[in-house]
């Protein structure tokens, strides 16, 4: 996820470092940054004397206690200083189009969103994109923006930056997102894959704070995954990483969109389980939306063993990778604890016992906004540079 340029210096490349340590650290103090960066004092001291010098940051005394304080006086928090450079991000899901505006720090300043068939009308939502994103900056009277970052719910080539598979999003195949939205909006855009964009936002604001490790999973319409490696997000070779929906599991002959029989979204997504709840709830339409009203034994008993389908293909990916945390997000994954509990269920019987035993499970943070909110912090990093 870097943006560093080619030519700039070792010293360069360590003033930067420590920048985005600032920005991402909770009460950030020189000690604090020394701890995460690795750094030597004497090395970060003279990060945050040109940073200061630049006015890119501010150091303030703290009112008590805090990381890095002891027990003298308090150590002077370290904070970025806000420029006027807002950004912007759109968050296309299998269902839905959300966009947002944010400051120059990635926090939403405006948000607004629309229910749409995505996958079957790629020109459509890029569209409406467009005009909700010149709504927001229209009313906020934002005439320019540093940079808009887009999550696409698909793999995207990160040669070509096209989407490339035909049975997951048809409609987007051979589309360069990156391109039709800056025809339509007129600024710089860099499209991304979502679940990629949640792990992103999870790792900087979210549950994955405390990880240079772990696996994001976004179960909702669909379900895809993102991978932090050592702190950075993980693509592939192509920018394919992380198409775990599509996996088949043994038994099971459900018809998918991609024209498998079987697939982990078929019996693991919104629309598979709001029937499953539909059909032991008379009265309940099946087009119920997560987070559920429904709140009862039988709708837990669901969502767990749709768990523990998940948890049985997801223990395989933790044997493989031994992440300290597994995070789980989307629309299920935010919405209910019976989900999650099915998942660490089956992960404690089918991972390696060191694997599992190592391994933190919980929900996402940023909830069903990892992605949008990850799309902002992106675009914030990109305007930087």
């Amino acid at each position: 996820m870097s943006q560093k340029s080619a030519g700039s210096s070792p010293r360069d490349r360590t003033r930067e470092d420590v920048f985005r340590h600032i920005r991402s650290a909770d009460r950030a103090t020189r000690a604090r940054i020394v701890e995460l960066s690795g750094l030597s004092r004497s090395t970060v001291n003279h990060a945050v004397s040109r940073l200061l010098a630049d006015e890119r940051v501010t150091e303030t005394q703290a009112e008590g206690g805090g990381p890095g304080s002891g027990r003298g006086r308090p150590a002077a928090i370290l904070r970025v200083v806000p420029r006027d450079s807002p950004v912007a991000a759109i968050d296309f899901g299998h269902n839905h189009v959300n966009v947002a505006l944010g400051d120059s720090l990635g926090s939403a300043i405006a948000e607004e969103r629309v229910d749409l068939d995505v996958d079957l009308r790629a020109t459509e939502a890029m569209d409406h994109a467009a005009r909700l994103l010149d709504r927001l900056r229209a009313s906020a009277g934002i005439d320019n923006l540093a940079a808009v970052v887009a999550g696409v719910p698909g793999p995207l080539d990160t040669d070509s930056e096209l989407v490339r598979s035909p049975t997951i999003l048809s409609s987007w195949v051979g589309v360069d997102p990156r391109k039709e939205l800056e025809q339509r909006l007129g600024v710089p855009v860099h499209a991304e894959n979502d679940a990629l964009l949640g792990a992103y936002g999870e790792l900087h604001l979210g549950a994955g704070r405390p990880y240079a490790d772990f696996l994001y999973v976004k179960v909702s319409h669909g379900i895809g995954a993102g991978l932090v490696v050592g702190g950075q997000p993980y693509r592939g070779s192509q920018g394919f990483a992380g198409e775990i929906g599509h996996t088949p599991l043994q038994g099971h002959t459900e018809l998918c969109r991609c024209g498998n029989r079987g697939c982990l979204e078929t019996v693991v997504s919104v629309s598979a389980l709001a029937a499953q709840i539909a059909h032991t709830h008379p009265g309940v339409e099946t087009g119920l939306r997560f987070p559920l009203q429904v709140n009862d034994p039988v709708t837990d008993r669901i969502l767990d063993d749709a768990g523990r389908t998940l948890g049985g293909v997801l223990a395989a990916f933790c044997n493989l990778l031994n992440p300290e945390a597994l995070i789980v997000g989307g629309e299920l994954g935010a919405s209910t604890g019976a989900l999650v509990q099915g998942i660490t269920t089956s992960v404690s019987r089918y991972a390696q016992p060191a694997i599992a035993a190592g391994l933190q499970i919980l929900p996402a943070g940023l909830g069903t906004r990892a992605e949008l909110l990850g799309a902002l912090r992106l675009a914030t990093t990109l305007a930087m540079h």
